[in-house]
């Protein structure tokens, strides 16, 4: 075997070693970001679980207005009818779903400011619980939207960075999408009783 074929031989053996390693840490990468969405996902899935008992017990409580008690029933109907496949992580899906999702945080927001004109609905044991545990629901997501927002990151840096986005390119390995503020999300909102 003449020098050059050796020399050709090592260097693709080199390559084959280094993209191996590339394409594992890509799929790692992978993986973590599809366990983060998983977790968002929950987290957006037990909210939806809690709205049915907010609901119930705000209806036996008092003589509610119905539209709003409506709005909430549909806008979960919808967010929970919104759902990302997480090997398809784009920027427009993600903004697909939180659209939904901040819809129902809406209407959320208008059920929770009107049961203020109902005392007696205030001072119920069962209604606190469930204002307790949506307000931490609301925060897990928070954090698990942050905790996701950071995998995210950390893979698409990879991705994009030489010489790992050569062989991105080729496997297949797209960039994922980020969530972002919602459009005027950066106003405070307006409470009046």
């Amino acid at each position: 075997m003449s020098k050059g074929l050796i020399a050709v031989i090592v260097v693709v053996l080199i390559l084959g070693f280094v993209g191996c390693g590339k394409y594992n840490g890509l799929v790692q990468k992978d993986e973590v970001v599809k366990e983060s969405w998983a977790k968002v996902e929950s987290q957006y899935q037990r909210r939806a679980d809690l709205i049915p008992n907010l609901v119930s017990t705000v209806k036996g409580a008092a003589d509610f207005e119905k539209s709003t008690l409506t709005a909430v029933i549909e806008a979960r109907s919808k967010a929970t009818q919104t759902t990302i496949n997480a090997g398809d992580l784009t920027p427009e899906n993600i903004a697909k779903f939180q659209g939904a999702q901040d819809q129902l945080s809406g209407a959320l927001s208008r059920l929770l400011v009107s049961v203020e004109q109902y005392p007696q609905l205030k001072a119920n044991q069962n209604f606190l619980e469930l204002q307790a545990q949506l307000e931490g629901t609301e925060n897990r997501i928070g954090v698990a939207r942050n905790d996701f927002n950071t995998v995210v990151k950390e893979y698409n840096q990879e991705v994009r960075t030489f010489p790992t986005n050569l062989f991105a390119g080729v496997f297949g390995f797209a960039q994922k999408g980020y969530f972002t503020a919602t459009a005027g999300s950066e106003k405070a909102p307006t409470v009046q009783f």
